[in-house]
């Protein structure tokens, strides 16, 4: 019984004892628990920094042309596939000539009927001529008569009604001869029209054997046959009238282009000859070089309505689009026997245009720039009488309409001064900043939350550098795969 009574003491002191030990450990810990916000910090360094571009769009060829029918008709004969290589001046295809070729045989049967009528002018002439070379030689003849008449009725040899009818045969051929001047004159404006006759229908011929020729389909340039809209048999419409069936397209696709859209607050960094950085969705981790070539001068999705006003809406994204030609050298190790084209139109693509370029400036981690508000600062202002003159120095005011860019500097004693800054241009990971901030100033550069919200100057922080988060991860990246391998 004293044994029982006697175990359950040491078990009430065992059990008093863990308490106090548990309460003494939490009291320790509490003090030497840290205070503050947990922040991330790191040196303000000189970096050189480039600014670009982003956008995506579409691999083209430099130069594509397509091929539509002048004539309308069916396809007869196709000699190509898509793909193949074509040459300029070569066949590709015929329209069926027939329907042609009867209009050709009517328009030279209407310029033989012209030149027949010419030829029938022609003799209508000389039969007229001869007519009044005719007339001609009868009036000397009568004349010569009446004079002789005219001598003997004043002799009195011959009657009035003699020498009045020798008058009238000579005034008779005379106005026979006018007559036949007429007729030739008559003749000639004939003979002209049927010349005009015969050019009209030697052009209507030239232009029916211009549209027969025209069934026959060339290469307009040597490349690549990249598209294929038709088959043997089908019927495609001309582009006499409208807008012709496009039966193909020929492209060089030794030169490539991207074509990419580019937001109207992007363009005015752009430039014609900047370089950019290209990457093909079908080559992954592959980059390309290229230069910028043609900066549209209208936007892309600019509409015009049926009455020829614009639509002025601005409910969407305005875009332009910029033309980048792909540096053959940059991927001249692709070019291979049986591949020799390592890109086709259509293909996927995004670019980084490098539009500035800085070196050796102050800059810091993009995430350590946060913004407040000009009112609340103005307000809080008041309130901070405590900083020091020479903080309050080296801030100066800059960033938008109604907000300040700022920055957290870590300051002795584990607090934090806010520093407002002017910052400059950017890339994916550092941000130049032009004015309040010293190269080798410590500031803080996460967490968001506490750089966006949290902070002020004054706050106190626990800090903990880039290179002390690393390392904490990777011992907890090894305490995890650690893990992992006991598991297994």
């Amino acid at each position: 019984m004293a044994t029982s009574k006697k175990k359950r003491n040491w078990l009430i002191f065992g059990i008093v004892g863990l308490i106090v030990l548990l309460v003494v450990a939490a009291v320790i810990k509490g003090k030497n628990s840290k205070t503050g916000e947990t922040v991330e910090t790191e040196k303000a360094a000189l970096r050189t920094i480039k600014e670009t571009v982003e956008a995506s769009g579409k691999v083209f060829p430099k130069t594509e042309v397509k091929i539509s029918s002048d004539v309308s008709g069916e396809i007869v004969e196709l000699y190509v596939q898509e793909g193949d290589s074509v040459t300029v001046g070569q066949v590709l295809a015929r329209v069926d000539p027939e329907a042609y070729n009867s209009q050709v045989e009517r328009a030279a049967a209407g310029v033989n009927s012209s030149k027949s009528g010419l030829a029938n002018a022609k003799s209508q002439i000389e039969a007229a001529r001869a007519s009044k070379e005719q007339l001609e030689a009868q009036l000397v003849n009568a004349r010569e008569i009446h004079r002789r008449n005219e001598k003997l009725f004043k002799d009195g040899v011959v009657s009035q009604q003699d020498f009045d009818a020798s008058l009238t045969n000579v005034k008779q051929l005379e106005s026979n001869i006018r007559a036949a001047e007429a007729n030739i004159r008559s003749a000639q404006q004939t003979a002209q029209s049927n010349e005009f006759q015969i050019k009209s229908a030697e052009a209507s011929l030239k232009e029916i054997n211009t549209t027969l020729k025209r069934t026959t389909i060339y290469a307009t340039m040597s490349g690549i046959l990249s598209k294929l809209n038709v088959e043997k048999g089908e019927r495609v419409v001309g582009t006499s009238m409208m807008a012709g069936t496009e039966i193909m397209r020929i492209a060089d696709l030794k030169l490539m282009e991207v074509q990419v859209e580019v937001t109207e607050n992007d363009l005015p960094r752009i430039a014609l000859g900047q370089t950019a950085v290209i990457e093909i969705d079908a080559y992954l981790d592959r980059k390309f070089t290229g230069k910028v070539v043609e900066i549209a001068h209208t936007a892309n999705n600019l509409v015009s309505s049926a009455t020829g006003s614009v639509n002025l809406t601005t409910d969407q994204v305005t875009n332009f689009i910029v033309t980048i030609d792909i540096d053959q050298s940059s991927y001249k190790d692709l070019i291979k026997p049986g591949k020799p084209y390592p890109f086709r139109p259509g293909m996927s693509a995004s670019v980084e245009i490098l539009t500035n370029t800085v070196k050796d400036v102050v800059s810091v981690s993009i995430q350590a720039v946060g913004t407040r508000d000009k009112e609340e600062e103005k307000a809080a202002s008041k309130k901070e009488e405590k900083v020091n003159e020479e903080e309050a120095s080296t801030a100066s005011v800059a960033g938008f309409d109604d907000l300040l860019e700022v920055v957290f500097v870590a300051m002795p004693g584990d607090t934090v001064a806010q520093r407002t800054v002017k910052t400059g241009i950017q890339d994916d990971d550092y941000i130049q900043i032009l004015e309040g901030l010293k190269e080798g100033e410590e500031i803080v550069i996460g967490p968001y939350a506490a750089v966006s919200r949290k902070l002020e100057s004054g706050s106190k922080i626990n800090k903990e550098t880039k290179e002390d988060k690393d390392k904490k991860k990777k011992k907890e990246k090894e305490a995890e795969a650690k893990v992992e391998v006991e598991v297994d």
